[in-house]
């Protein structure tokens, strides 16, 4: 089985909390994500827009383009979905030229995780005819992206509309093929999911995996009442596998025993002045490393 290891630069510079590695550079980002063994990066906020430009810096430091986030707002789009459509094309392209496995869709129609005063408890929710009208347009907008020759990759999310277990199982029941599912084993943590369970349950739809691991302490101490998913973000809920609560050995089995092959990416933020990237990129990879040989993967690159 194959696996390629991939980081995120949100450990770098947080499009979220600028305050958050605010002044660090691209350069620095890719840099110490290649020292740290990685193959592969995500896209960030710092990144150039096109396949001309940041072709050139990727392969100067040995790196691929694995995927990258898009806010998508096909929750509240009209049934034609042509903003939509116009708004990804230039991301869409970029992938494509670039060779990225998918599109990391997260739905951002109404959520609350870019909103510092906005309690994780009100966040939006779905009933199930309401997902069930999403799931038709989310596929139908997949299936674009899909000709476009990007896969879209479903991440659910805290603070958004699909965040539990529940709404994930629900959106998966009524969405098509097109529709893969972005694993993230932190996130599902966070929202009180059963990480090993989701696998077993939609295994075959997921086409990329996020390797973020928790700080369960931190997670149990908040006042959803209160606080929100950027106060959880600076009080340090996230790490990166080998430094928190989640059993990644037992994930990544799991992950093999349903056939994934693709990328497995790095993805932490957190304040870099607590968590120096670098360092805690050397503990990402040793840790995922070590539980990919443990299952039985062959890592490229």
């Amino acid at each position: 089985m194959k696996a390629k290891l991939g980081i995120a630069p949100i450990a770098w510079s947080n499009d979220d909390l600028p305050e958050l590695g605010g002044e660090t550079t691209l350069e620095t980002c890719l840099k110490e994500a290649a020292a740290a063994g990685f193959s592969g990066v995500e896209t960030g906020g710092k990144f150039p827009k096109t396949a001309v430009e940041l072709g050139p810096i990727l392969k100067a430091h040995g790196l691929e383009l694995a995927s990258g986030w898009y806010s998508g707002t096909v929750l509240d789009a009209p049934d034609d979905l042509a903003a939509e459509k116009a708004k990804v094309a230039g991301q869409l392209a970029l992938f494509r030229e670039l060779g990225a496995a998918c599109l990391a869709y997260g739905e951002t129609a109404g959520t609350i995780q870019n909103q510092r005063n906005a309690p994780l408890a009100t966040r939006r929710r779905l009933s199930e005819d309401e997902i069930k009208a999403y799931g038709r347009r989310l596929t139908r907008f997949a299936e674009h992206c899909a000709e476009a020759g990007v896969p879209l990759a479903f991440h659910h999310h805290m603070a958004t509309a699909i965040e539990t277990e529940q709404d994930l199982d629900l959106l998966m029941q009524h969405t098509g093929a097109a529709v893969g599912l972005l694993y993230d084993a932190g996130h599902l943590r966070f929202a009180g999911g059963d990480v090993l369970g989701v696998i077993e349950k939609h295994g075959r739809r997921i086409v990329h995996v996020h390797a973020k691991d928790v700080r369960g302490a931190v997670i149990e101490g908040l006042d959803r009442s209160r606080q929100s998913f950027l106060d959880a973000v600076l009080l340090g809920a996230f790490t990166v596998p080998g430094d928190g609560s989640i059993d990644f050995m037992a994930v990544v089995q799991r992950l093999a025993d349903v056939g994934y092959e693709g990328w497995f990416v790095v993805e932490a933020e957190q304040d870099p002045a607590k968590a120096p990237p670098a360092e805690y990129a050397r503990i990402g990879h040793r840790a995922l490393t070590a539980a990919l040989a443990n299952a039985g993967y062959r890592v490229e690159g």
